[in-house]
């Protein structure tokens, strides 16, 4: 049997992407065997015991893969156990036999879909840069919007440093003092929707993610969980090697 770089044995176990994998192995938590491991290093999936802060992780070929959307509510942070208490979306994953975690994340204020899953291979295709997966927002904003702030919106607005890439903008409904947009980005930089917005002078009442690539979130309930189709998952899949060109 032919060895495998170590964190794609860990992604493919559901334990965590393999980008997490590798940051993982480069702060010095997974062993092989009880050694330390170094990025590069290769292993046997089915003869060496392969640690992550000294607990084994799960065999690949015992376990079935689950890919799973949530309608995430306001209020809850995107992690699977926090440390101060909060309320997180593993509150809301019940009833699931195997360990998934979030592709991405959504701030404690956003909402919308989140998607799940314990396929590592899956998540780092979906989150890598290079895939420009889009995503869709439904968001509203406070006080109005003028023709200017949608151009800078559309074009690109420069946040932490670096100018965002072109962004597709909707006016969907505009009332006194409020309007309400849909944005689709194809990049996923942190809290880029609202520092978008913050940008141009405008304050972010609302914020909810209604689409990933080809999937909707669609009549999903606010703290509702299913697991994706096969046509979703066949959709979701052909999006990623398109976008991998």
């Amino acid at each position: 049997m032919e060895k495998i770089r170590i964190q794609k044995i860990i992604a493919e176990s559901g334990h965590c992407s393999r980008r997490k994998a590798e940051e993982l192995i480069a702060a010095g938590r997974v062993k092989v065997n009880g050694r330390a491991c170094t990025l590069g290093d290769k292993a046997l999936p089915d003869k060496d015991l392969i640690t992550v802060d000294g607990e084994p992780i799960a065999k690949v070929k015992k376990r079935r893969l689950y890919y799973v959307m949530l309608n995430k509510p306001r209020g809850y942070v995107t992690t699977m156990k926090d440390e101060l208490d909060r309320k997180n979306v593993s509150e809301l994953l019940t009833g699931l036999p195997e360990r998934v975690y979030p592709i991405g994340r959504l701030d404690r204020n956003s909402e919308g879909m989140l998607l799940f899953t314990n396929d590592g291979n899956f998540a780092n295709d979906i989150m890598h840069p290079s895939r420009h997966i889009s995503k869709t927002y439904r968001v509203t904003v406070r006080p109005d919007i003028n023709d200017d702030q949608l151009v800078m919106l559309s074009e690109g607005v420069e946040i932490d440093g670096r100018k965002t890439q072109p962004a597709t903008v909707i006016v969907l409904d505009k009332q006194p003092g409020r309007v309400v947009l849909q944005i689709t980005i194809h990049e996923g930089r942190n809290r880029q929707i609202r520092k978008m917005c913050e940008a141009v002078g405008l304050e972010v009442a609302r914020l909810k993610r209604t689409s990933i690539g080809p999937l909707k979130l669609g009549m999903l309930k606010p703290g509702e969980f299913r697991e994706l189709k096969p046509d979703e998952l066949r959709a979701i899949r052909n999006a990623i090697t398109k976008a991998g060109g």
